[in-house]
């Protein structure tokens, strides 16, 4: 615990994870502030120091994850002509399906203040889903040239056909358990033929 009055390093990261081991092992209706950072083992109000509350929190752990997809989406185009498609798409996408992406989606739809704020970040398009499926689609896109995405393949509407399917199985999945991307990886094989 730190001293009062000392910095925290990385306060965003710590209470982040924290959270994230809070939702593991208790489910989105054990994610409150107090089990927040008493897992972190940091003072009681750093959480709310930091952010407006709760829900702002919630919302910007929720986009901070999506945010890392996005990264690792936007990484692809680098990717193209190395290793399998399936398996670039699959590294790509499947941290957004593991144990915690169905909690924290839980956990910020069930909390309106988290829900408002996630759907205002993301309704700008710079941030969110629209992220990864403009990246996906520029993977897409390149791999296609390179004639390893069968030809007609529309890089736009196999880039939605997948992130919506994975916006779905997220928003579907039981809280604390990993989303069935067996659905995601059926329409990765319907697109690669």
């Amino acid at each position: 615990m730190s001293p009062r009055g000392r910095a925290t390093p990385d306060v965003r990261g710590l209470l982040f994870d924290a959270a994230e081991r809070v939702v593991l092992r208790s489910g989105p209706a054990g994610l409150t502030s107090r089990a927040v950072t008493t897992e972190a083992g940091c003072a009681k109000g750093l959480l709310h120091a930091h952010f407006g509350g709760l829900d702002e929190f919630v919302a910007e752990l929720c986009l901070d994850r999506i945010d890392g997809v996005a990264a690792r989406a936007s990484a692809l185009a680098d990717r193209a002509g190395q290793g399998e498609v399936a398996e670039n798409l699959h590294t790509a996408l499947d941290v957004l399906l593991g144990s915690t992406g169905p909690a924290l989606a839980a956990a910020a739809m069930t909390r309106a203040g988290s829900a408002r704020r996630v759907r205002e970040a993301m309704a700008s398009g710079d941030r969110g889903f629209a992220v990864i499926q403009d990246a996906l689609a520029r993977y897409l896109a390149a791999e296609l040239r390179l004639g390893r995405v069968p030809a007609g393949t529309d890089p736009q509407a196999a880039a939605l056909a997948l992130v919506g399917t994975a916006h779905h199985l997220l928003m579907t999945a039981p809280p604390g358990e990993p989303a069935a991307a067996g659905g995601l990886w059926a329409v990765v094989a319907l697109i690669l033929g």
